[in-house]
Parts: structure tokens; sequence; C-alpha cells
């Protein structure tokens, strides 16, 4: 592992998240809000949307290895890629990075958000909710969602270079699978929850919802906020202890 600049890696992680937010929760919004040029452009237009936000996002975290997710951040420390302080420095930008950019994507919509009547498409432009609300299962399918995330970055890494966090040895196309990945877990698995296999994406978002004066914006559904953060970390855990056992017995 090269030499980090900590206050470079702490700004990479927090400007690569907030790139992510601002446009994954971007093109959420421009599909549910009111008078919007993409309004009602159905769940498949909002999976590539958060692709490609995932693929921006990589890009400009460079530095730190891209990892812009809590639940890869948290594999990767089991892994022994990133060292501790490494790991809270990532989590600490990456949740400030994600706040960040749901306020810009709120800037951006300022006037359909004060159009729309929906308190609940105002909440789900920032946070993740159920189709059908069971704690439990919800739980299983966010665990199942990010498992997959971390797993296959874990693979993607026996192809790469890697120094500090994920995948290396494609150059800025490193950017192109993670992206894809995640446009297929939103297409394949994204259906009962909304796919957070974030919890920065998630959580992030839902605080500055709270904090913003969005008109008639409702409640923020802490009841169910846990999820959408544990979840993810389980998985993310998961994956770091299998990659190992079953990615050798592949390769």
């Amino acid at each position: 592992m090269t030499e980090v600049n900590l206050g470079f890696y702490f700004l990479s992680e927090l400007v690569g998240t907030a790139m992510l937010v601002l446009l994954g929760c971007g093109v959420v919004a421009n599909v549910v809000l009111a008078k919007n040029k993409g309004f009602g452009g159905g769940f498949l237009m909002i999976n590539w949307g958060w692709g490609l936000a995932v693929f921006a996002g990589v890009l400009v975290s460079a530095y730190s290895g891209a990892l812009i997710n809590p639940a890869v951040a948290i594999g990767m420390f089991i892994a022994g890629t990133i060292t501790a302080p490494m790991f809270f420095l990532a989590i600490a930008a990456e949740m400030i990075g994600a706040v960040v950019g749901a306020v810009l994507v709120w800037i951006t919509y300022k006037q359909h958000f004060d159009e729309e009547p929906d308190a609940a498409n105002k909440l789900a432009v920032f946070s993740t909710g159920p189709q059908i609300r069971s704690y439990g299962w919800n739980l299983v399918t966010e665990i199942i969602g990010t498992f997959v995330l971390v797993f296959v970055i874990f693979a993607f890494a026996d192809y790469g270079d890697i120094e500090v966090g994920v995948p290396g040895g494609l150059g800025p196309l490193t950017a192109l699978p993670v992206a894809l990945l995640v446009v297929a877990i939103g297409a394949s698995l994204g259906g009962p929850t909304g796919y957070a296999i974030n919890p920065a994406r998630d959580l992030g978002p839902r605080i500055a919802h709270a904090i913003l004066p969005i008109k008639g914006k409702g409640s923020s559904d802490w009841a169910y906020s846990w999820v959408p953060v544990v979840g993810p970390l389980i998985g993310g855990v998961l994956a770091a202890l299998a990659a190992p056992v079953l990615l050798h017995l592949a390769g």
C-alpha cells in the first residue's frame, strides 16, 4: 500500500460520495417530482441513473480508491486493504458528502419540490423505502443486494492492481464495471426496498430531508432508517469474509 495523505483521502471520499448522491438522488427527483421533463421515466431510468452516478463518483474519488460506501469500506477494512484511520475517515467523509449531495439536489429541484403534492415522493428522492414493509425481509433484501455489490467488487480486484481501495488496472474504465453492477443490482434485486446498498447514500440524504425547509415534506420515516444502514453493513462484512474462500475456489 502506498503512503496516503489522509487529508486528500478524506476529501476524495467526500467529493466522490457527494457526486454519487447528487446524480443518484437527482435522477429520482427527475422521475418522481411533478412537472419535470423526466417525470414518469420509470424504475429502469432510476437504475441507469444510479449506475452512472456511481461511474461519476468513482472517477472523481480515485485518490482514495473510490470506496464511497461504508459497506465497501468495512469490507476493505476487514480484508486489510485499508487501515483503521482510513476506514473511519472514509465513513465520516461519506456521510458528510452524502448530506452535501442531497442538499444540492434540493437546490436544483427546489421549485419542483414546492409543486409536488405527495410527501412520500419528496422523501423518495432522498431515501429508500420498501414496497412491502416487513423489517426482517427488508433487511434480508438489503443484505443480499450489498453482498452482491461488495463480493463482485472483490472479484474485480482480482483483475486489477489495487493499491488503496477498489480495483485498478483498467484506468478510468475501472468505474464502468462497478457502474454496470449497480444497474444490475437495481434491475434484479432493487424492487422490494429500492436497493440502498449503501448506508451513507440513505442516511445522509435522510438527514438532509429532516433538516431542509422542504415545503410539505412530511415524515423522514426514521422507523425504517436502520434497515438501509444495518443491512448493507452486514452484507459488506459477509462479502469480505466469503470472498477469500469463494473466489479462491472459483479461480
